[in-house]
């Protein structure tokens, strides 16, 4: 096997464990005492852990890594820093340190390393934090990420289930990379339409955050491995439902192309077996509804905000993210939880 072939198999978000495995582990785990500054941990499904420190200051944790799903090093570093420093943003907090995560095969390269290693520096930097160190293993397989620790106003946390009846939902970056990317292993994703994939997977959801701190956000999410309706489901946490108008979902065009042609992720039909009979689609094509699954590798901010003031933050939004689009709203609780209407 080449170096090539170990380097890139099957990698970013598509790589994670299923939602629904995650939920029968996650339920058995014991639970020791609360702890009352723990204001969110994994009970609440939430990108990442805050715990307060002050009235005024709590820190926010996370870790994110994976395989490559792009064959040159440098990028592929690009990508997993830059998704796993969208949880701080998606929590509405400010990076400030971070530590690496590696797995590396001995007998590799060390060139390569060193080009993973750089690419998510330079991600780290643009981010506003201070790389602190990290941990390396041997492993069969190149693996990559951060540990991240970012800050913030216990006040203005933007948990992901804090969205309203009525709210407005504005996602951020086009959905589809997953299967570009599936595309792409077999030769059969255009250099046009990887090379925009790259582009989103790469840019920071910090110039999104921004924005969205001016504005009484209500719930904010990154959409990754669980798939825009995955997360969707986590926001609504049982609460309410939601329409969504499927031809207002900002996507890239070329993947809906390859979901036509059965160019899917193992991952994807694992997001769409956890929805059976929760979600119900009226006259959406079957390659929308697999972009609705398709597991996001570095996804946009799925933001849900009060309904009059979403025109004016997505006005915003659309100068530092030009695919923004308000894709649907949040109504009173169903016999479903998402129905996906053209």
């Amino acid at each position: 096997m080449s170096e090539e072939k170990l380097f890139c198999s099957t990698g970013g978000c598509t790589a994670k464990l299923g939602a629904g495995i995650l939920d029968r582990v996650l339920s058995r785990l014991p639970r020791g005492d609360k702890d009352p500054n723990l204001l969110i941990g994994f009970d609440s499904k939430d990108d990442a852990a805050v715990y307060k420190l002050t009235d005024d200051l709590a820190f926010v944790q996370t870790l994110d890594f994976f395989p490559p799903m792009v064959e040159d090093p440098y990028t592929f570093g690009q990508i997993a820093a830059t998704n796993a420093l969208s949880d701080i943003y998606a929590m509405g907090g400010e990076v400030k340190t971070a530590l690496n995560i590696v797995c590396f095969p001995e007998t590799m390269d060390l060139n390569i390393l060193g080009e993973i290693m750089r690419g998510g520096s330079e991600k780290v930097i643009e981010a506003g934090g201070t790389l602190a160190g990290g941990h390396s293993i041997m492993d069969a397989s190149v693996k990559y990420g951060l540990s991240v620790t970012g800050i913030v106003n216990p006040k203005k946390i933007l948990a992901n289930n804090g969205i309203k009846c009525g709210d407005a939902l504005i996602l951020t970056k086009p959905l589809g990379v997953g299967i570009i990317c599936t595309a792409n292993r077999v030769n059969e994703a255009s250099k046009e339409a990887m090379d925009k994939a790259v582009k989103s997977m790469t840019t920071l959801n910090k110039y999104a955050a921004d924005v969205i701190r001016e504005y009484d956000v209500h719930g904010c999410t990154d959409v990754t491995g669980f798939g825009f309706l995955g997360h969707l489901r986590e926001m609504l946490d049982g609460k309410y439902s939601a329409v969504i108008h499927s031809d207002n979902v900002p996507r890239f065009d070329e993947a809906l192309s390859y979901a036509d042609e059965f160019l899917l992720t193992a991952a994807g039909q694992r997001n769409r077996n956890f929805a059976e009979g929760k979600v119900k689609f009226n006259g959406v094509p079957f390659a929308m509804e697999e972009l609705l699954f398709d597991p996001q590798t570095s996804g946009g901010l799925l933001i849900g905000i009060e309904k009059d003031k979403a025109d004016e933050l997505l006005a915003k939004l659309n100068k530092v993210c030009p695919s923004a689009a308000i894709v649907g709203e949040v109504i009173e609780k169903k016999d479903f939880e998402v129905e996906v209407i053209k």
